[in-house]
């Protein structure tokens, strides 16, 4: 059944919604909003992605009306060099919304994974966006940047491709067969990353940080393998601009600057 877009418009009056039936890919549409100058917190939305995109360009499947498929707007006071914090306000935001949706407790592998039971559950893309705008009182023209959040949930699938690196599971999966409204994630998912933003905006960089810590069973005392390099160690933490740090089996700490990490097992 397609989303009852009308019921989240009532939700979420302050967010401005953009629905389509299929769509290639949220992210691209998000992006051409956000050089119109589509103000903050503005979701696109749709039932399928035709060309769904993952992390490192790879593809994210999107069975049609099985998913929440979503991009999501953001003009926060960060630079492209704190970009990871967004992507940890985007996970914490994605695993509160699915706890208050369903009671599903997720884990989050950093930088961009929501995990249940070591199965990936739902997925973060965030990027930064440049467009030209007018400056104060019109008088000079500035670049503005934003963010481009795309999150995708699997909420109502029940089978996933053989093949997938990380093995996949969904929320109706992991209720014990009960469908999930689509709804009331998207609610739930909306309400969690306003407040995440503004717990960043007001109480600082500092205190995302340390919500991921705790939500994370990756950020600490974790054996992983860095998947860009093939080398071990055990996670030791997140650096002031949300970088995981991992202490290599040779006794170098690491910062992990691109990729991310699987479980050394």
């Amino acid at each position: 059944m397609p989303l009852d877009v009308e019921r989240i418009r009532r939700a979420r009056p302050t967010n401005q919604i953009v629905y389509h039936r299929a769509i290639a890919s949220t992210m691209t549409e998000a992006s051409a909003l956000a050089t119109s100058g589509a103000p903050h917190g503005t979701v696109v939305l749709a039932d399928e992605q035709t060309a769904g995109v993952g992390r490192l360009g790879r593809s994210w499947v999107s069975e049609a009306e099985a998913g929440v498929y979503c991009s999501i707007l953001l003009r926060l006071n960060l630079k492209p060099a704190n970009l990871p914090i967004a992507s940890l306000v985007l996970g914490l935001a994605t695993a509160e919304a699915i706890q208050k949706s369903t009671d599903v407790l997720c884990d989050l592998r950093w930088p961009n994974d929501v995990l249940v039971k070591e199965r990936k559950v739902a997925g973060i893309l965030a990027h930064f966006t440049a467009h030209r705008a007018f400056g104060a009182r019109c008088a000079r023209v500035e670049e503005e940047e934003c963010i481009i959040a795309g999150i995708g949930i699997n909420a109502n699938q029940v089978s996933f491709p053989e093949g997938l690196r990380t093995p996949a599971t969904s929320l109706r999966i992991e209720s014990g067969g009960r469908e999930q409204s689509r709804e009331t994630i998207i609610v739930h998912l909306l309400e969690s990353v306003n407040a995440f933003c503004s717990m960043l905006q007001s109480a600082g960089s500092d205190t995302i940080l340390r919500a991921f810590t705790l939500a994370s069973s990756y950020a600490l005392h974790r054996r992983v393998v860095i998947e860009d390099t093939g080398e071990k160690g055990t996670t030791a933490g997140l650096d002031p601009n949300g970088f995981l740090l991992v202490k290599l089996d040779r006794g170098r700490l690491e910062r992990v600057a691109a990729g991310g990490v699987r479980p050394d097992v």
